[in-house]
């Protein structure tokens, strides 16, 4: 699959990014604004958003391959923040981008690096969630920027497997208890083709 190519400056992070995630040995997808940025239009964003998939024990073998690949933490107590939030707050020294990456748990966040696309960056390979993972993500976190996003998926990318989109989206917004999401989905749904 040919995928655009990532903006400027985010090409050395995410080159120092697949390279902590191999030397941590660590399976993971890039999500977030980077991701929305190629599936959808080109937009803005402040950081880079990475879901990864590690046991709790291993997290500080991880954070310590991240130092040396070029990030640091933004909280004095990273490790202890992510044990509690699941979230680990970097910065990509070099770039002075900011980095979260977030521990996945659920059978969704499973599933969706096992479905990654391979990204070619200067040699390096950059996982990178498939634009439905990415839209039921959206979906779920529902801010105006999300919704914004998903419009801008779906304008670009007709072709979407639309009921694995609505199958995870109704599952998650169930398990929340939460079926406005769904609702709110499903109207983004029919105003596009």
């Amino acid at each position: 699959m040919a995928l655009p190519k990532p903006q400027q400056p985010f090409k050395p992070l995410l080159r120092d990014l697949a390279r902590w995630m191999q030397r941590a040995n660590v399976r993971g997808v890039i999500i977030g604004g980077v991701a929305a940025s190629i599936w959808g239009r080109p937009r803005t964003t402040r950081d880079v958003d990475v879901t990864v998939i590690l046991e709790e024990e291993k997290w500080p073998a991880l954070f310590e391959a991240g130092q040396q690949c070029g990030f640091e933490p933004r909280l004095s107590d990273a490790l202890e923040f992510a044990v509690g939030s699941r979230v680990l707050l970097m910065i990509h020294t070099a770039s002075n981008i900011d980095v979260d990456l977030t521990f996945g748990a659920l059978p969704f966040e499973h599933d969706m690096i096992e479905r990654a696309v391979p990204l070619q960056l200067n040699g390096e390979t950059i996982p990178l969630c498939m634009p439905e993972d990415l839209i039921v993500m959206k979906a779920i976190a529902g801010r105006a920027r999300d919704i914004a996003d998903i419009e801008s998926i779906l304008d670009a990318q007709p072709a979407l497997d639309r009921a694995y989109v609505r199958r995870c989206v109704g599952e998650l917004a169930a398990m929340l208890e939460a079926p406005e999401i769904l609702q709110r989905l499903e109207e983004l749904l029919k105003g596009k083709p």
